[in-house]
């Protein structure tokens, strides 16, 4: 099956083919012809992903998914959330993110954080959502090459490994993208 992915992320791109295998041939948006930025203006995740898919689908005429992806930390009342990829304000930057995310819990004793990711899915003018989450906490310091976004400073629950120190594999089993991916690609099956 050949789908659209409504990113040009190399790396989500990278993450989302690996946990789908070889059953899906996923195109980028580059690949359909699309280079301007999707909207999203969303005060939710699962708005921004419907947003993007429905753009796409609507622009190209091509079936397609999009994802959001927040970070939610308990000590700032959830926040970056819906806002996280930009939390530091425009151009986007994950270095200037993670230094404003860590700025903030400074002081915070409590670490405790989560991913959420929604996907929406659009297919033969159909809608569906597929979601997952990891819960985790924000480490003091950047720890790992690996990854993007936040993942050098969210160690997962259960690992003494940051998301960006994780193999792609063993990011893709208990990843908040994984996990709705596999919603995802269970469905499409």
């Amino acid at each position: 099956m050949k789908i659209c992915f409504a990113t040009n992320n190399k790396k989500k791109i990278e993450e989302v083919k690996s946990a789908l295998g070889s059953d899906f041939t996923i195109v980028s948006l580059e690949e359909i012809g699309c280079h301007e930025e999707l909207p999203e203006t969303g005060d939710t995740l699962e708005h921004n992903a419907f947003q993007k898919a429905r753009y796409v689908q609507q622009h190209y005429g091509v079936d397609c998914f999009a994802d959001d992806t927040g970070l939610e930390v308990e000590a700032l009342n959830g926040e970056p959330g819906v806002y996280s990829g930009r939390y530091a304000g425009e151009p986007r930057s994950d270095s200037r993110n993670i230094d404003l995310l860590l700025k903030n819990m400074k002081k915070q004793s409590n670490r405790k954080a989560r991913f959420k990711t929604v996907i929406a899915l659009i297919l033969e003018g159909n809608e569906y959502a597929f979601e997952g989450t990891a819960e985790g906490e924000i480490i003091h310091e950047l720890v790992g090459e690996g990854g993007f976004g936040y993942d050098p400073v969210f160690q997962p629950n259960g690992f003494d490994r940051t998301f960006a120190q994780l193999t792609m594999e063993e990011k893709n089993a208990i990843s908040h993208r994984g996990k709705a991916v596999k919603a995802l690609a269970e469905f499409l099956k």
